[in-house]
């Protein structure tokens, strides 16, 4: 097995567990919230919002983020192995994990503000204990938002820094861990300012929603990965849009 070979599989594996990891909570955790609610969610029926309650709230958000991102920027990854392989040899695993810790500090963010959106909703009684929004207008007008964004500029140009990893190694390399975590930040940027609009409806369809978790994240792939992402971004736009007018003016 050549060096690059033994790369890519050992931060393959790697990435796959802490994905299968994130997955295995998220699963079960699911299930209990929309069950007894005696399990892994226990917690989540907690009416306090203590410092146990929202760190745990934020470790959920984290734990979506990684499991729902991840094996998007796993190509990435797996290039940006090779390519430090290819231009020195040295260090190629330490400064892999650290791009991929750059990146998952960006989603680690998001998630704080994610916490702090929904203590506002639930404080506000906007948010069910289910965590789903109770109001057909504001999940109208989270739906009308993503959908908007969708066919920005903006979103075009985010997307278009995913799709293409080769181009964004190039125009951000840096050397050494330093490096690798900065370029891990910019990257996470770029996905953060393509998919964030996605995460709303994660508040619209219930935080918690296996259905929903399942299928933005299949989206998100699909818009990375995928030879149709501007014509699905387009189509996912109005059909958001469309859902939000529905939900607005059928209330």
């Amino acid at each position: 097995m050549t060096p690059v070979s033994r790369d890519r599989l050992l931060v393959a594996a790697t990435l796959a567990t802490a994905v299968l990891m994130c997955w295995a909570w998220l699963v079960p955790a699911a299930g209990d919230m929309y069950g007894s609610m005696t399990g892994v969610s226990a917690w989540m029926a907690a009416g306090s919002w203590d410092l146990t309650h929202v760190a745990l709230l934020f470790a959920m958000w984290v734990v979506m983020m990684v499991g729902m991102m991840l094996p998007s920027a796993t190509p990435t990854l797996l290039l940006y192995a090779a390519v430090v392989r290819s231009h020195d040899g040295t260090h190629v695993k330490a400064r892999t994990y650290a791009f991929a810790g750059g990146y998952l500090l960006v989603w680690c963010g998001f998630s704080v503000v994610a916490t702090a959106l929904q203590r506002l909703l639930s404080a506000s009684l906007l948010l069910s204990p289910m965590m789903q929004l109770r109001s057909r207008a504001v999940a109208g007008a989270l739906l009308l938002t993503a959908g908007l964004y969708q066919i920005t500029p903006a979103k075009r140009t985010c997307l278009a820094s995913c799709r293409a990893p080769a181009a964004f190694i190039a125009r951000y390399w840096r050397q050494g861990n330093s490096g690798a975590l900065r370029m891990g930040v910019i990257h996470g940027i770029y996905c953060l300012g393509c998919c964030w609009a996605l995460m709303l409806l994660l508040f619209a369809g219930g935080v918690m929603n296996l259905y929903v978790i399942a299928a933005i994240t299949i989206f998100i792939l699909v818009e990375k990965l995928g030879p149709l992402a501007w014509q699905a971004g387009r189509l996912s736009g109005g059909l958001l849009m469309a859902s939000g007018a529905w939900l607005l003016l059928t209330r």
